[in-house]
């Protein structure tokens, strides 16, 4: 039987944020959803999500998820069989962002969580298309389940993450880099820069979607993960 594919969601959502893709590969394949709602610090969570995941595992981590996926290969590479980071970025937190989510929080704890929501997740990070209200409201919904102590947490968390690029020189596990065309927050330009720093990654860029490609063009985005799966593991 093939690996089983540990699913980390971006920050401030839930499983639905891969509800169409777990939805496929299930019928195939061993599927499960960890939470990275644990813990102020990366490492925190991706040694809990060690412990919560079988021996060995194939790995998709979107956003904020996908930076606790490249913190996950640091410490265990051993475990992982294959990697998909989506919509994410390797570089540790910039000071001048850093220093805009302490009032982001600040914020949140007075009461004014559906206000930083707002700012956190907008329409525009969207591709234009039929289904963009939908899937902004899913996306406000996960993030409203979760509250605004997780809020907190992953925003400390994300604050103090360290630089993952000496970690993706030394992937040698079949990768896949992809995000939506016009993703604003994380660029194709930062993807391809993260392609090319791994030996043999293949580069995704799913066109008509923005910041969430597994729900603004789930066929396309399943598609890529069917062909990432159907790839030989390397010998290590």
């Amino acid at each position: 039987m093939s690996e089983t594919v540990v699913f980390l969601p971006d920050q401030m959502c839930d499983a639905r944020l891969f509800g169409p893709q777990i939805a496929d590969l299930s019928r195939d394949q061993a599927v499960m959803t960890a939470p990275i709602t644990q813990g102020d610090r990366i490492e925190e969570i991706a040694s809990s999500l060690l412990d919560l995941a079988p021996t060995r595992f194939a790995l998709v981590g979107h956003g904020m998820g996908g930076i606790v996926a490249m913190e996950v290969y640091r410490r265990a590479p051993e475990r992982v069989t294959r990697l998909a980071l989506v919509g994410t970025t390797p570089l540790a937190e910039t000071p001048q962002v850093a220093a805009l989510r302490d009032p982001q929080m600040i914020r949140v704890r007075a009461g004014r969580f559906e206000e930083v929501l707002a700012e956190t997740f907008a329409q525009g990070d969207l591709a234009p298309g039929p289904h963009r209200r939908e899937v902004l409201a899913l996306v406000l919904d996960m993030a409203r389940g979760l509250g605004t102590e997780v809020f907190v947490r992953q925003s400390r968390a994300l604050q103090r993450r360290r630089d993952q690029q000496g970690t993706l020189r030394r992937i040698n596990v079949p990768t896949l880099i992809l995000c939506g065309a016009v993703d604003t927050l994380y660029p194709v330009k930062r993807h391809s820069f993260m392609a090319e720093m791994i030996p043999k990654a293949d580069l995704r860029v799913i066109d008509d979607a923005g910041r969430m490609p597994t729900l603004e063009q789930p066929e396309a985005v399943t598609l890529a993960l069917r062909d990432w799966l159907a790839q030989p593991l390397l010998l290590r």
